[in-house]
Formats: C-alpha cells, structure tokens, sequence
C-alpha cells in the first residue's frame, strides 16, 4: 500500500503506541487525525498532526469524529483503533469488575464503534482499512489477568466476525497483535518484566512496514 497521502485516523492516537503511529505515518507523507478523551490537544502534539476530542465509548462521539474528518479531507483511507485502557495483575477474587466495565467499554466497544463509524463511510465511498490494535493476550489466557484478556479477546472476535463481514478487497479489515510495550498503559502498576518490553517505536515500524506490503498480513504477531 502506498501511504503518501493517504487519510488516517487513530483513536487514542496521542500517547503510546498511537503516538508512534501517528508520527511514522507522518514520515511516510501520509495526512494523520487522532483523537482522544482530554479537553484539550496535548502541547507536545506535533503540529502537522489534527486532533479532535472523542470518547470511543461515546458512539456519538466516533460518528462525528468521522463526519469532521471526512468533511476536512472528503474520504477516509484508514481507520486505526488504537485506544485502549489496562487493569493491573490481580487474582479474579481481587480484581475490580467495576472498573472492568470501563475497561470493556473502552477495549471492546470503543473498537466497535470506531469500526462501525469508519465502515458506513468506507462503503460509501468503496474503499478503505480498517486496523484493530489487539494485544497478544487477545491470544492466550493469562494468569491474573481475567479482566484484561477477556476484553481484548472479545475485540478479537468481533474483528475476526468484521472481516467476514466486508469484502476484503476494496475494504479490508486487519488486526495487530503486539506483546508488552513501554507505554503509560502501565503508569499505575508496571509489571515485572516491563524492562524487557518493546519500544512502541519499533512496533509502530513493523505495522508500517507490513502496511507498505503488495500483501500485507491481515493478522500481524509482533513480539520480542
């Protein structure tokens, strides 16, 4: 896929991951949107870089996300759900389901929303990616983490069910599994090997490089 030029819009694309997204996206000429929940664009935002305030769990909000990029640009080219929250390792008796409410809200149903937004426009014009940022524990079941891995498998099924449900060649639908990131996803508790994790800077160039692939994975593993 050629990038120069193309529209792209990431959820969460403000910090983390999306940040890095954002950026080498940039490099590749390529004209970039994100969105976030804070009142206000972060002052370290580059400046060739559009932000608009959006909630992912707040459809409303998505729709016109969408509505205001297509209406700037007249089409949108690749839609990234990016926006993701985490809860800390804890056994199920100890782990907070209130808050893994908010955290499906945001993993399962932010990324449901920002496909479904990014897709009515896709039909309309005939053309368009949608890419679903998972997480290896979209995978597998991991110790201590019911909360977590129930949510990112949930995204997974609804990505995996999206696929089917497009026609794969003018509109693809694609997933992104990375392992464990140096990102503030980690900023309330970092886990014991954090040290060992990934530079997002690295997997935001390997979801670039497999993109400017004549047939990129739809499906794309990154780990260590």
């Amino acid at each position: 896929m050629e990038l120069k030029d193309k529209i792209v819009v990431i959820t969460g694309g403000t910090k983390g991951l999306g940040k890095a997204l954002a950026l080498s996206f940039l490099e590749n000429s390529s004209k970039v949107v994100v969105c976030s929940r804070e009142e206000s664009a972060p002052k370290d935002l580059n400046k060739e870089i559009l932000w608009i305030k959006a909630d992912v769990t707040k459809e409303d909000e998505l729709k016109n996300l969408a509505e205001k990029v297509v209406e700037k640009f007249g089409k949108l080219d690749i839609w990234i759900n990016n926006a993701g929250i985490w809860l800390p390792h804890l056994p199920i008796q100890e782990t907070d389901w209130e808050r893994a409410h908010d955290l499906i809200k945001v993993n399962l149903f932010g990324t449901v929303y920002g496909s479904k937004n990014a897709l009515t426009q896709m039909r309309k014009q005939g053309f368009g990616l949608i890419l679903n940022i998972l997480s290896t524990s979209a995978l597998d079941g991991k110790v201590n983490e019911t909360a977590y891995c129930s949510s990112k498998f949930a995204a997974n099924g609804f990505t995996k069910s999206l696929m089917k449900e497009v026609d794969g060649r003018n509109i693809k639908v694609m997933a992104v599994y990375p392992g464990g990131m140096r990102t503030n996803l980690f900023d309330e508790k970092k886990p014991e090997k954090y040290n060992e994790f990934m530079d997002p800077n690295d997997v935001a160039l390997k979801i670039i490089d497999n993109l400017k692939k004549d047939i990129p994975e739809e499906e794309l593993i990154i780990k260590q």
